[in-house]
């Protein structure tokens, strides 16, 4: 598909989703977009394969046409994407995404049903499938996930106790409740009648069934004025207003910021930490956008060093690292140094046959990033992340050679 058959598609610049179909109908590829406009057009330039990636660049030399589908906000945009990948299971979008490190929101089958986010590979290990009531997802992005729950839950409040309502163990974990309750995060009422309807409300909602939602309140706002409890219609008429004037420029401003590619960029950022060679350790941190991706870091013990050499250090990490075929591959790899660790990390990759752009964030006297050495189309386009990666990584690193100075003087 090229740019010019674009002009028969019309494109409006509003949120929503798009299809990349191929020539049969066969749904290729599904997005979501603040501006379904700018977003399509995004795709069809020169550089597509460096901005977006080399399988992105076949899925639209392979389409024959773009659809899209408008919605009323970013926050149903994301919401229409997530249930459309997971009903049409696309071939370009199952083979760019690894489900297992995304999030879940699961609700679940209890007298007072939570609403949890939780990780992909976390799903069956935390619940059995009588424990779950309602599941959506996976939801790549858990920065916009959390930020549209915020959204959410000023529309329909919610419960997301780490145990089961009525079940917190300490008078501590009460009070917050009784706080959540009085500033409105959680529910203020005591029958399970209504909470229940909130939990059906959410569900349509995250169905996409918003207009059904909005008819069942306006038909429980009628009721409720028909029998003269006023307040409570007022209340159901402010909630009908706010799910049809959705506020969601939050969406968007972290939308902008962590997916400007059209995909979250993967980063794997690799950082050395030793007292004089004693102790030497090093880690591994991995961040989806600007998103640490925790349960994905990983810790080394320096098994073939007695002094302090970070390349070599680093080499060793990096040989441990790429055993493990299991893992995920990034988009970019961070090193904490200047072209001597840049170097041994690319003749590490060009011996797997890996092809992944390498970038060193170089440090001043004071140990502050000063510049980026790599690509300068990788550098332009992804600082922001590369820079957060390099300063999680060593947070990470530090953190984990003082625990280790900390086990060898009890040990001595």
């Amino acid at each position: 598909m090229k740019k010019t058959d674009l002009k028969t598609t019309d494109l409006p610049d509003a949120p929503g989703v798009y299809f990349f179909l191929d020539a049969h109908k066969k749904i290729l590829y599904i997005g979501k977009a603040t501006s379904l406009r700018n977003r399509v057009r995004s795709y069809f330039v020169s550089d597509i394969a460096e901005k977006r990636s080399a399988l992105i660049q076949n899925m639209v030399a392979t389409a024959s046409t773009v659809e899209v589908t408008e919605t009323d906000s970013v926050l149903e945009a994301l919401i229409l994407e997530t249930n459309l990948i997971r009903t049409h299971k696309p071939y370009y979008n199952t083979r760019s995404k690894d489900d297992k490190s995304y999030n879940h929101l699961i609700i679940t089958n209890e007298d007072w049903p939570r609403v949890l986010v939780v990780r992909g590979r976390d799903v069956t290990e935390r619940f059995t499938e009588k424990e779950i009531k309602y599941h959506f997802g996976p939801f790549p992005s858990g920065s916009l996930l959390r930020e549209a729950l915020k959204i959410v839950r000023k529309l329909f409040q919610f419960y997301d106790t780490k145990e089961p309502v009525g079940q917190a163990a300490t008078k501590l974990a009460r009070g917050v409740i009784d706080f959540n309750k009085q500033i409105g995060i959680y529910p203020n009422y005591t029958d399970k009648v209504t909470y229940s309807q909130t939990i059906r409300h959410l569900r349509l909602f995250f169905s996409g069934k918003k207009q059904q939602v909005i008819r069942e309140l306006h038909k429980a706002m009628m009721q409720a004025a028909k029998q003269e409890h006023f307040e409570e219609a007022q209340r159901i008429k402010k909630q009908i207003f706010a799910l049809e004037h959705i506020q969601d420029i939050s969406l968007i401003k972290i939308d902008r910021v962590t997916n400007r590619s059209g995909l979250l960029v993967r980063v794997e950022a690799y950082d050395v930490a030793h007292l004089a060679g004693k102790n030497m350790v090093g880690v591994m941190v991995v961040l989806s956008g600007t998103e640490p991706q925790k349960d994905e870091y990983r810790k080394f013990k320096i098994k073939t060093l007695t002094d302090a050499n970070d390349p070599a250090a680093l080499q060793e990490i990096v040989e441990r690292r790429l055993r493990h075929q299991e893992w995920s591959l990034p988009n970019i790899i961070v090193v904490d140094g200047n072209e001597v660790q840049k170097s041994v990390v690319e003749k590490l990759l060009l011996e797997h046959a890996i092809s992944i752009p390498v970038v060193g964030v170089v440090k001043d006297e004071r140990h502050k990033a000063s510049r980026i050495i790599g690509s300068s189309k990788i550098i332009t386009q992804y600082k922001l992340e590369i820079l957060h990666a390099n300063a999680e990584a060593h947070r990470f690193a530090i953190a984990y050679h003082r625990q280790q100075q900390r086990i060898a003087q009890l040990r001595s």
